[in-house]
């Protein structure tokens, strides 16, 4: 991997893994289609690569959100030791709570399907199918959402208000995320609308689910990359990695603030029709032999 490749694939980790269009599907088009996955072992590192800088991408959210990081942190920790508590730590415990509730039935799933999912879905065909059906339910979903945006209040729930229910009913909707070209962000963020939270309010209860979910998928598979000495050298030194890390810190970081602004406003047709358009596009790339994946 050259360090222009690494930062292509850095910023499209970046700008995709917050927004509602699936960054695995594009980092995995994308890879295919710079080249970088000629035999079984290259493609291994790659996907494996995909999922490393995956660690920047938390990092930004961890960076923007410190705040309420730090404040759910000291919450558990008073909770734990019995120390004094503030008249903030109730809703910061019951946030922490309620995003704990959200990642685990995407940590058992994960544990449980995902060799079996990465063997059969991360390949062109089930990633430009969920792509496109996903495009076209957020179309429709669209009109939904504008009204949701509209009708919300500064002082309406949050994701320290949901229910436990609502909480493991989010949770069980990103399970389907593990398919890749679904979108974590997406099937969160509907998720989030469902249970009654406003466009604003549900893209930011996303962004701090990714922290565990994210988090543990990334640590799990940064254990095979550090380890396995030859993935470095198949992607050229760790010159590469620390390109595409760096990139995707500061996309992501963008990313994030243009998407709660956006999503506040009530746009979502805009993300659906970007996923039609490019599942259609590199389709017709591929039958017409233009491009292999």
């Amino acid at each position: 991997m050259t360090p222009l490749q690494a930062l292509v694939l850095g910023i499209v980790e970046g700008v995709t893994e917050y927004l509602p269009v699936s960054s695995t599907g594009h980092l995995i088009l994308v890879s295919r289609a710079l080249g970088l996955a000629q035999s079984p072992g290259q493609r291994e590192s790659i996907d494996t690569f995909n999922i490393v800088i995956q660690g920047a991408a938390i990092a930004a959210v961890a960076g923007l959100y410190r705040r309420e990081v730090l404040a759910m942190v000291r919450a558990v920790l008073a909770a734990c030791l019995r120390l004094p508590k503030r008249h903030t730590h109730g809703r910061a415990l019951m946030l922490a709570r309620n995003l704990a509730l959200s990642f685990i039935p995407a940590a058992i799933a994960g544990l449980l399907l995902g060799d079996w999912i990465e063997a059969r879905f991360f390949r062109a065909a089930p990633v430009l199918m969920a792509l496109a059906l996903g495009g076209i339910a957020m179309v429709a979903m669209a009109p939904w959402v504008k009204r949701k945006a509209q009708n919300a209040t500064e002082t309406g729930p949050d994701g320290s208000t949901l229910s436990a229910w609502a909480a493991l009913a989010v949770g069980c909707l990103q399970c389907v995320a593990l398919v890749p070209g679904t979108s974590r962000s997406m099937m969160t963020i509907v998720g989030a609308l469902i249970v009654g939270l406003s466009p604003r309010e549900a893209a930011r209860y996303s962004f701090l689910l990714a922290l565990p979910t994210l988090g543990a998928a990334c640590g799990y598979k940064s254990l095979g990359f550090f380890k396995d000495g030859l993935m470095v050298d198949q992607l050229g030194g760790w010159i590469p990695l620390a390109i595409g890390f760096v990139a995707a810190f500061a996309s992501a970081a963008l990313g994030i603030a243009w998407l709660i602004n956006f999503l506040g406003r009530g746009g979502f047709a805009l993300f659906g029709w970007w996923r039609i358009a490019l599942a259609t596009a590199l389709g017709l790339a591929i039958m017409s032999g233009w491009m292999t994946l």
